[in-house]
């Protein structure tokens, strides 16, 4: 059952179909928004309001491609929003002096001629 909506709801648009966007295709979240619907269009589609990121898409969408917004607790105070933290710098170590002795090699082929490595 398609759920029912009318002008002004806030909805969320599915990125299926939306190509150029950031990042792999696995990485990316699976709906992005929220949108505001300016009007419905028959019983099918809707034309919603694009933010400026989205504003050389074609506004008007399935709604099989649309789902309702419903906002949480942590999307109304704006510093509760998750922010990934920064990876902890490494310091890299030095090892003082040439290499003393090869432990173990390996044969490997690289452009059909056989290296050790």
């Amino acid at each position: 059952m398609e759920p029912v909506f009318k002008e002004g709801d806030q909805v969320l648009v599915s990125t299926l179909n939306l190509k150029n966007l950031k990042g792999p295709k696995k990485m990316r979240d699976s709906f992005v928004g929220p949108f505001t619907i300016i009007k419905l269009i028959g019983k099918n589609p809707v034309e919603i309001k694009l933010t400026e990121e989205f504003s050389r898409k074609h506004p008007v969408f399935p709604m099989s491609l649309v789902k309702p917004y419903f906002q949480t607790e942590e999307d109304k105070i704006p510093s509760k929003k998750k922010n990934p933290t920064p990876p902890e710098i490494v310091e890299v170590v030095d090892y003082p002096g040439p290499v003393k002795k090869v432990i173990k090699a390996r044969k490997i082929r690289l452009n059909g001629k056989d290296q050790r490595q």
